[in-house]
């Protein structure tokens, strides 16, 4: 699903129109990068966490010429999925 989809799909099961949507997306898209920009985690009960961190820098090799080089050190998040996401993918089997 890319996010066309996932708009028609929010306007459809919201009863909005595809423009409301996308606004809202769009909103939710930007509260959360501004939330993970400042280094808070956003917690989405039952959905799962968004954490920024931070990656060291570490050697590498240019996989096609085997040259070696440095990844600069960065920003990253990481998502780490709630119980009733994880139910809802595996069944009642998950604890």
């Amino acid at each position: 699903m890319n996010k066309n989809d996932l708009i028609t799909r929010l306007a459809a099961k919201l009863d909005i129109p595809c423009t409301a949507s996308r606004k809202y997306l769009e909103a939710f898209e930007e509260t959360l990068g501004e939330a993970l920009e400042k280094g808070e985690p956003v917690a989405l009960q039952g959905f799962g966490t968004l954490s920024p961190w931070q990656q060291t820098g570490r050697p590498a090799r240019n996989p096609k010429t085997g040259v070696p080089c440095m990844i600069a050190p960065r920003r990253s998040v990481k998502f780490k999925p709630g119980k009733g996401l994880l139910e809802k993918l595996n069944g009642s089997e998950y604890e």
